[in-house]
């Protein structure tokens, strides 16, 4: 899909303030005033999108602080619910890849981006196949809008909030700078072949990655098809063995120097995980000595091995999620 035409970076920094080379040299903060100026940027956004001719927007890549990947050790979600509450009918699930939101919610998610404590996701809208917009939040309170109109009402309306819409060639987020991705669909192929490992006693833990990260224990039968059934939409999948009950060995089988995922199911049954390094050799210890069974995974790409890879494809069979696998 190529560049949108007209593209704008829209920030809180006088462009007065910015060095030849484009850097802020003013005394402005990089942190959201959780007020007036925030406001301003929901509504010069809301004006692109309605110069723009666009009231429904589609989640796409969507995170949260402290999910895929991102929690530590031992430590909770950075804001109850992901920052999610309220915002989707069937409540944070709905946040996935492909979700639709209405303008109002797309500037509540990017309330919670500009905070940095919560939501996480670009926002697109397409006309058939072509996307006609798009916004992308960035560091230190830097967004970037891209439309298929140029959007003078929507710069002046910024400029009215007391922030600057200027002109740029393109988002530096744009997926189009993305590597190229694999896609490797979680079709009945690769359930049968998840199936049949299972059943060998081989394949035993489903990881499954949308805006955040669960873990599924499995078998042949029922259980697979539970879990089958419940995965978010467009959610990369990992299969790795089964967790293993001697979580004494794993501790013990510990080189000096870690960097690892530790999957674990608790007394209550829940499967929960984290990443674990040698300074948290002592929690780890504790930890797993309550525990039922427990799996440490490799996160570095170089060693990261799963038994099968896959994406959960949309209704039609088609990948669209870009994860790079």
């Amino acid at each position: 899909m190529p560049f949108l035409p007209h593209a704008y970076r829209v920030t809180k920094y006088d462009p007065a303030d910015r060095a030849p080379d484009g850097t802020y040299r003013g005394t402005e903060d990089t942190d959201s005033d959780r007020g007036p100026v925030e406001a301003a940027y929901l509504a010069a956004v809301a004006a692109f999108a309605e110069e723009s001719g666009v009231g429904l927007l589609t989640v796409r890549d969507p995170r949260v602080a402290g999910g895929a990947g991102g929690a530590h050790f031992g430590r909770e979600p950075a804001v109850e619910g992901y920052g999610l509450t309220g915002l989707f009918p069937g409540g944070p699930a709905g946040f996935h890849d492909g979700a639709q939101v209405t303008v109002p919610v797309a500037a509540e998610l990017l309330r919670g981006m500009l905070r940095g404590d919560g939501p996480y996701c670009r926002l697109e809208a397409t006309q058939g196949a072509r996307e006609v917009f798009a916004v992308d939040v960035g560091w230190d309170l830097y967004v970037y809008v891209g439309s298929h109109t140029s959007c003078e009402g929507a710069v002046a309306r910024a400029r009215e909030l007391g922030i600057f819409a200027e002109p740029i060639e393109v988002s530096p987020y744009d997926p189009e700078f993305d590597d190229p991705y694999e896609r490797r669909p979680a079709d009945e192929g690769f359930w049968e072949r998840v199936r049949a490992s299972a059943a060998r006693g081989e394949a035993g833990l489903v990881e499954e990655q949308h805006a955040w990260t669960r873990w599924h224990r499995i078998d042949s039968g029922r259980s697979l098809d539970a879990v089958r059934a419940g995965l978010a939409p467009r959610a990369l999948l990992h299969v790795w063995p089964g967790l293993s009950a001697d979580t004494a060995g794993l501790i013990a089988g510990l080189p000096e120097e870690f960097s690892l995922e530790c999957v674990w199911e608790d007394a209550d049954g829940r499967i929960r995980s984290g990443g674990v390094d040698e300074e948290d050799r002592a929690e780890l210890v504790e930890v797993l000595a309550g525990a039922r069974a427990a799996a440490l995974l490799p996160v570095y790409a170089d060693d990261h091995d799963p038994l099968f890879t896959g994406v959960v494809p949309d209704p039609d069979g088609v990948v669209r999620a870009r994860w790079q696998v």
